[in-house]
């Protein structure tokens, strides 16, 4: 591990690491609690600031993200595997799909799965005619690309570089060990501590933006359900008791406490997914997922590199280099914790797990529950896009009130609102695990005493940022906290190429694998059988 105390109360943590990064946020937490309203416009002037120069840059990279994870998964690198050349995997197959989408997106599409097709729905560059049909199916089209393949390709990065330099090459797993190959031991002092401590400043705030949309949705859904208003101390509230869990529940590690409950909240995602389907407008919801998924695929890369260079309507910088920071941000707690969850796994099964399964159970859910509020607003009652102008966080629960289905409903938005509960706890559980293993050198099982330390701190940082203005503060928030991440990530770039050219696992495409002899050579005099080269002289010959 790197530079773990032995002694005091920093005791197997990097004291420099953990001291700094606990400055920061405690330095941001009183500021954010004291001068609430400084915090919000401050937040709201930097973003202004950086947009026109993130509209391009975010774009770039995240593009290139995407395209260097598909060479990974199926160039000749593909064989190489996170672990000893013969390892087999840690987890069952279930059991990992189940962990990188509940602590990977769980919190975040419940919020945004009817909120951005109907905002959407309503307006944006590339519809002419708002709120009708073809609205409809671009909307969708929109948030498939805002939570598909591009933001799993971030994720998956970051995750696939950790686990393959702490399981392959037997380093910590932290974000400085990626680093090594290009700066040596050099990393192992000031320069690995700046690095860990931007990774952790990125990762807080990440969770704690995703934590404040969930307790947002909570109110929402505690006021659809028993009738609560919806305050912000209410909201206090419910960041308080969700913290309490998660706390405890990461205490008990990564085999029992995040395992059982992913895989609760795995099982209770596909009871509502059947249920949507079922009761919804089923035809409806079938046709226009697969249409909706097929657009998404023929205008994937003209998406991937737009950035509204002809337009200055703001859409971009509201829509794209928010989701794009907010993958960024939270790219070092999700990408640990899939490290973490991956040993023994090829580089083609894990790009193929996490580029696609992920994506493929996104598109599904976004169908249903959006494709749901869109045919409510085409076809129905109505009413979804005046609850939500009124207030974002109440879309999901509006869209099961348009439903029609009377207690059923009620039911079902209940279940949703522990649905909601559960997907906070396993993120802010995943991501106290994570921010702690990072300030332990690497340490995959960081004190006790630490993790319940971060838990609360990450509770009320949440607290913090919803004082400071809700929803517009946590975008702004985000997004500021993934630019000095993204300059680490090109770096991981350089030194996972770096790190490769010493695999030998995958033969480069056209290898010889015999001697060369003329085609028109008689074989009794250059012999029937040429005798190959040894890998050592082919290796030496590239």
């Amino acid at each position: 591990m790197y530079q773990q105390a032995q002694r005091g109360p920093l005791k197997g943590m990097n004291p420099r690491v953990t001291l700094v990064t606990f400055v920061v946020v405690a330095v941001s937490m009183i500021y954010g609690a004291f001068y609430t309203e400084r915090l919000g416009y401050g937040l709201a002037l930097m973003r202004t600031v950086f947009d026109p120069f993130l509209e391009w840059y975010y774009v770039l990279l995240v593009a290139f993200l995407l395209l260097f994870m598909v060479w990974l998964g199926t160039g000749r690198f593909k064989n190489v595997r996170l672990g000893s050349d013969f390892e087999q995997p840690e987890f069952t197959f279930f059991s990992w799909v189940a962990m990188l989408f509940a602590a990977g997106t769980g919190v975040g599409i419940l919020f945004w799965s009817v909120a951005q097709p109907i905002l959407q729905f309503q307006a944006n560059p590339f519809i002419t005619d708002a709120m009708s049909p073809d609205a409809a199916r671009v909307a969708m089209r929109l948030t498939y690309f805002h939570w598909g393949l591009n933001g799993w390709a971030i994720f998956s990065f970051v995750a696939l570089v950790l686990a393959y330099f702490a399981y392959r090459w037997k380093m910590p797993l932290t974000i400085r060990s990626g680093l090594k190959p290009l700066f040596g031991k050099r990393t192992d002092g000031m320069l690995g501590d700046a690095v860990d401590v931007l990774a952790v400043f990125g990762t807080v705030f990440g969770i704690a933006t995703t934590l404040g949309l969930g307790v947002q949705q909570m109110n929402a859904g505690l006021g659809a359900v028993f009738g609560l208003p919806s305050s912000l101390a209410l909201q206090l509230i419910v960041t308080a008791v969700i913290m309490s869990v998660a706390t405890f529940s990461v205490v008990s590690g990564v085999k029992r406490g995040v395992r059982l409950l992913s895989e609760a909240n795995f099982w209770l995602s596909i009871a509502v997914v059947v249920f949507m389907l079922l009761f919804g407008p089923t035809q409806y919801l079938i046709a226009i997922t697969i249409e909706s998924t097929g657009d998404y695929l023929q205008n994937l890369m003209g998406m991937t590199f737009h950035t509204n260079a002809t337009r200055d309507d703001g859409w971009q910088a509201e829509w794209t280099v928010f989701f794009w920071g907010w993958w960024l941000a939270w790219s070092p707690f999700v990408g640990m914790f899939i490290a973490r969850v991956s040993r023994g796994r090829t580089f083609r099964e894990f790009v193929m797990g996490v580029l696609l399964v992920p994506t493929v159970i996104t598109v599904v859910w976004i169908g249903l529950f959006g494709g749901t509020a869109l045919y409510h607003e085409l076809f129905g009652s109505g009413g979804i896009v005046a609850a939500v102008e009124a207030d974002v966080a109440t879309a999901l629960f509006a869209t099961i009130d348009a439903m029609g289905l009377g207690l059923l409903g009620q039911g079902v938005s209940a279940v949703l609102v522990l649905l909601i509960a559960t997907y906070l706890i396993t993120s802010a559980n995943a991501g106290t695990l994570v921010i702690n293993t990072i300030l332990a050198g690497g340490d995959p099982e960081p004190p006790t005493a630490h993790r319940l330390l971060w838990g609360g701190l990450l509770g009320l940082l949440t607290a913090v940022l919803l004082m400071a203005g809700g929803l517009e503060t946590l975008q702004a928030a985000v997004i500021m906290a993934a630019l000095p991440f993204s300059v680490v990530i090109m770096l991981m770039v350089a030194g996972l190429l770096k790190a490769l050219h010493r695999e030998r696992y995958a033969a480069r495409t056209g290898e010889r694998a015999e001697a060369p002899r003329e085609p028109w050579a008689d074989l009794d005099d250059a012999g029937s059988h040429p005798v190959p080269v040894s890998d050592d002289e082919t290796h030496k010959a590239h």
